[in-house]
Parts: structure tokens; sequence; C-alpha cells
């Protein structure tokens, strides 16, 4: 188990000045101009694919950190360059970690890589659990998965919502119901391989915020994948579904974490880093634009006002980093959050990212309303933090559960 430290070590320093240095060069130049055009940045993707960054090499190396702070020190610094973007570059890895806990050995070999391409013909993934009806409330998931045993194919109908990547992705992780008795426990995830007939780009969502990341609806009409394609395979989903009927029938029992919650439950600390990123970027203009910008005859940050201000966007970023951390340093150490530190680190760092680009924009007066300035742009981007992966609201929900240990409704 690798012991807890609140200082990276020579390596991560490197890793971390090495994506900073990306983030900078690369991605913020271009940043305005593909929140403008509301389109993917494939040019910067496979920019980061040459180096190295967009790649299953580089986030199974932050993946198996032994300290646990390599993705949430990768996150960090790619949000703090801009979250549109990046989240073009990491989406593909909500789908990754869809396969890897979930999927078997050799479905990891197989799909992952086709997930990113090549530096020369790069791709993406979408990892699809939201519907137009089943967002926050999982158990109303409508999308079907039917067996059909005379030719081992999975038949997959329903529609997908908020989908990164969707349509666009050379492969979909689709979460859908192949028991609908079961609510939750009944839910199962498949890969749906590239160009397979039946899944098609629904509505492509015009976006307050993150506007350079495509989301978009994924529709699916008896589409048709191998048996091979169900994660996990079907001798352990039978498995499963036989032990929830059990427990149905014997009244209750354990709680069984369905596939789009166990993905989400990795990934929130994660999501963290990246609001930390966010809120981290607007707090840095904020703060040389109080030492700069003079009125009455001095720089603003000579006003209790402002400099008040900035002490609490500092003092709530290094909070929510901390936060982080732990969370992160908890999962690769193997220790239960018993108290949802996961969802704690996701909740209040989204909030402290809404709440510093907001003091940012205030900051800069009427300069921060316009476009000229970035932090309008890190405003709007941070909105999405409170909202995906799991609401503020869900986040509460998740923690007063699990430290109550009430049915909180």
């Amino acid at each position: 188990m690798a012991e807890f430290t609140m200082e990276l070590n020579d390596d991560q320093k490197q890793v971390r000045d090495w994506i900073h240095g990306f983030a900078a060069d690369v991605m913020r130049p271009a940043a305005a101009e593909w929140d403008e055009r509301e389109e993917t940045p494939w040019p910067v993707i496979q920019e980061a694919a040459k180096v190295g960054i967009y790649s299953l090499d580089f986030y199974a190396q932050q993946f198996f950190d032994p300290t646990g702070l390599g993705i949430p020190m990768a996150m960090e610094e790619l949000f703090w360059g801009d979250a549109g973007i990046a989240l073009s570059i990491v989406g593909t890895g909500l789908a990754a970690i869809g396969v890897v806990a979930n999927g078997t050995e050799e479905q990891i070999g197989t799909w992952i890589p086709q997930m990113y391409g090549t530096p020369d013909d790069v791709k993406v993934a979408a990892f699809c659990s939201s519907e137009p009806d089943a967002g926050s409330d999982v158990g109303a998931m409508r999308t079907r998965a039917v067996y059909d045993q005379a030719t081992d194919e999975w038949v997959l109908n329903g529609t997908k919502t908020w989908a990164t990547n969707g349509g666009i992705a050379n492969v979909h992780i689709v979460v859908a119901v192949v028991d609908p008795e079961l609510g939750t426990k009944g839910h199962a995830s498949f890969i749906v391989p590239p160009n397979t007939p039946g899944l098609s780009q629904g509505q492509k969502f015009k976006k307050h915020g993150i506007r350079a990341s495509h989301t978009a609806e994924v529709v699916l009409e008896d589409c048709r994948i191998p048996g091979s394609c169900l994660l996990g395979g079907k001798e352990k989903l039978d498995e499963r579904l036989a032990r929830a009927h059990e427990r149905a029938r014997a009244g209750g029992g354990e709680r069984v974490k369905n596939a789009a919650m166990a993905t989400f439950e990795a990934s929130r600390p994660a999501v963290g880093a990246m609001a930390v990123g966010t809120a981290r970027a607007a707090y840095e203009v904020a703060l040389d634009y109080a030492k700069t910008r003079t009125q009455f005859g001095r720089p603003i940050i000579d006003n209790q006002g402002v400099a008040f201000q900035l002490a609490d966007m500092r003092t709530s970023i290094d909070a929510a980093r901390l936060l982080v951390w732990r969370a992160s340093w908890m999962a690769v150490a193997g220790k239960p959050f018993t108290s949802a530190e996961g969802s704690m680190s996701k909740l209040f760092a989204s909030e402290v990212s809404k709440k510093v680009t907001a003091q940012a924009v205030q900051i800069l007066g009427g300069n921060g309303f316009t476009r000229e300035y970035p932090v309008e742009r890190m405003h709007r981007d941070s909105a999405i933090y409170t909202i995906f992966e799991g609401t503020s609201e869900i986040q509460r929900l998740v923690i007063a559960r699990t430290i109550s240990g009430m049915p909180i409704r």
C-alpha cells in the first residue's frame, strides 16, 4: 500500500510539468476558437496523441500510479488548459473505465486500443448511460438488451442522451436493461463495435459550456452485437442475475452496484480534479489581473474587498484538491469510502469551481463579462461539474445515505 503524502515525487512533478506545458502551449491558444466553433478539436487531440498524452499507455501509467495521484494530477493540468478541449481529450477515458471496471482481460486488451486509435488516425470512444427519462434516476432506464440464443447476439433498442463523443465514437459502451424485474440490478454494459448497423447519432446538443466537447444522443434500433461484446461475459451475468433474484425472493440482502454506478464511482475523484483545474485557472487570471489593474491610483488588490476574495478562492481550491487527493489515494490503497469520500471530493470541488469562476468574473468586472478574457468561458465551463456524473444533489444524497445508513430520499 502506498504511503500517503501531500507532495508529488520527482517523477510526478516531471509528468505534471510536461502536461502543463502542453496545456499552456497547445490547448490555451486554441481554446477560444474551438469554443466558438462548438466542434471536436481533432487537430488538438492529434497533437496530444503525437506527444503521448492521448494514448492508452499514458492513462494506464497514471491509473496505476501507486500513490493514486497520477490521474487527478493529469486531470487538473489538462483542465487548467481548457475544459472543453480537455474533455475531448479525456472523454474516451470514461468508456475505458467502463471496460476496465466490468470487462474481461480479453475485452480490455481487444477494445481499449481501438478506442484511441493511433497518432496518425485518432479515434474516440463514448460511454452511454443517461437517457431522456433516466439521468440521476438510473432505475428508469428503458434501453433494452435481449439475447438471441440462435445467433449468439445481443439486440439493443433505445435512446441514450448526454453522451460525450456519442455518434462520432469508434467504440460505444452502452448500459442497458437485461432483466427489468431486477431494477438497477438488472443492468449490464455492452461494447458496440465500430460501424455496427442500428447505431446512429441523434440530436447534437448546443451547450452553455464545454462547447469544444461533442455531446449528443445515441439511437439504437435493432442494433445487433456479438455475444462476446457483453462486458464480463454471459456466464458472469447469469450468475449475478441469479443471485439478485434469490436475494429478491428472500426479501432483500446485500446491495449490488449496477454497471453504470461502478463506472461513475471510479471516476468521481477525477471529475473533482477537473473542477480544481478550471477553478485554479480562473483564480490565476483574477490574481494577475488584480495585481496589474489600477483604480483610484493603486492596484485593485490593495483593496480588502478584492484581496479577501482571492484569499478565499485560493483556500477553497487547495481544500478541494486535498479532498480529491484523499479519495484518489484511498481508492488505490483499497480503503473503502465509508463516508462516501469519492462523492465528497466531487461535490466540494465542483461547487468550488462554480464559485471561484464567478468570483473571477466579478474581480475582472466588465472585462470579465467579455470573451476577450478567458474567465467568462471558464465560468460557463464550470457549470457542468455540478451536473454530470452525478449532480451535486445526488452526491449529497450518496453522502447522507452513507454516513447515516438510512434510505434517505
